[in-house]
């Protein structure tokens, strides 16, 4: 696969090439093709994402569960595609080498682990939500499904925080000014307690939720039964006096057998979010899995990965910001309606 970087450098180290020097060469057509497709991915993902909380805040239906979650997913990605996706372009620029300084370098990469984070956290909260709603309908009443979610988007943004800050104390390097490398910390300590906090505990949580789900649904067409009515026949006979001809009739109940044929509303709507978290979570883990294989076994082995293929898990991994609210929005009628109410009235 060829090489994502557009520039190259005459120098081992950046800062001693002169300002007149040309640090330059011509942009290939695959490296206009590459920057331009990332470049509109950056819009589009921030545009999609800013769409969804806009429509979320204009109508007073979506002022309740599940919208805060679907809220927070959305904040998160806006948050991916304005602070982290721009920068991320500006270092594939420069051959993946960070001119932005120290400081910058920091705040980045403390947005970047953040914001993916607490999206990957957010999308486990609203398949927890779909799980709780569909296999405890009952108990999961409106005013505890409201207190639990936000208990969730508190947990979610506060254990973002935690991973994120951490190499701002100490644990570990993320800026090299020899090399003007800007990565994530690459102390194994770090790395093992950030990719199982950020990936691979959310990871066990979603695969565990949808298979609760699946086999919720499967109970439940199973256990749909035919019903059937079968009163006992009954003979009514009516005689006149003996005098006359004699007359008798006979009434007989049939038995009446009817079965529900297609499903109920209720087995509709859960239908649609069980296969709407399946998605969710199919598309989840094929975005972030090579990214975060990758980050656990690069510094436990020391294995030496090319740049290109990093710079392709990065931004698949950046990709399921796109995905998300395309895949929740896609199977919610009510989204696609205030979508089209909102562009009527912007006519």
């Amino acid at each position: 696969m060829p090489h994502l970087n557009v520039t190259t450098l005459h120098s081992s180290n950046f800062t001693n090439i002169p300002e007149s020097g040309n640090l330059y060469r011509p942009f290939s057509v695959f490296s206009v093709l590459t920057l331009t497709l990332l470049a509109m991915l950056v819009v589009a993902t921030f545009v999609w994402n800013l769409l969804v909380l806009v429509t979320i805040l204009r109508v007073r239906t979506f002022h309740r569960v599940p919208h805060n979650l679907v809220a927070s997913m959305a904040i998160s990605d806006v948050m991916v595609a304005g602070l982290v996706m721009p920068l991320s372009l500006v270092r594939e620029l420069y051959g993946r080498r960070w001119i932005l300084g120290r400081i910058l370098c920091q705040v980045w990469i403390s947005c970047d682990v953040l914001c993916c984070t607490a999206s990957i956290w957010n999308v486990t909260a609203i398949a927890l939500d779909r799980y709780w709603s569909i296999t405890r309908h009952l108990e999961y009443t409106l005013k505890t499904r409201k207190r639990i979610s936000n208990v969730m988007i508190g947990l979610t943004w506060l254990l973002s925080s935690v991973i994120s800050l951490s190499p701002l104390f100490g644990w570990g390097e993320t800026y090299s000014e020899e090399s003007l490398a800007c990565q994530v910390s690459q102390e194994p300590s770090y790395t093992v307690f950030s990719t199982f906090g950020a990936f691979y505990l959310p990871l066990c949580v979603v695969l565990f939720v949808y298979w609760k789900i699946y086999k919720a649904a499967k109970f439940r067409i199973g256990s749909r039964k035919t019903n059937t009515i079968m009163p006992m026949a009954e003979v009514i006979e009516v005689k006149e006096a003996s005098q006359q001809p004699q007359m008798a009739f006979t009434v007989r109940h049939t038995a009446v057998s009817f079965q529900t044929e297609g499903e109920t509303w209720r087995e509709q709507k859960e239908r649609r979010a069980a296969l709407m978290v399946g998605i969710l979570i199919g598309v989840f883990v094929l975005c972030w899995i090579p990214f975060f294989l990758a980050e656990l076994i690069t510094p436990l082995c020391s294995c030496d990965i090319p740049p290109a293929w990093k710079s392709v898990f990065l931004w698949l991994g950046y990709s399921n910001s796109f995905f998300n609210p395309l895949i929740y929005t896609a199977f919610n009628k009510n989204y696609n309606s205030a979508f089209r109410n909102l562009f009527s009235r912007q006519r």
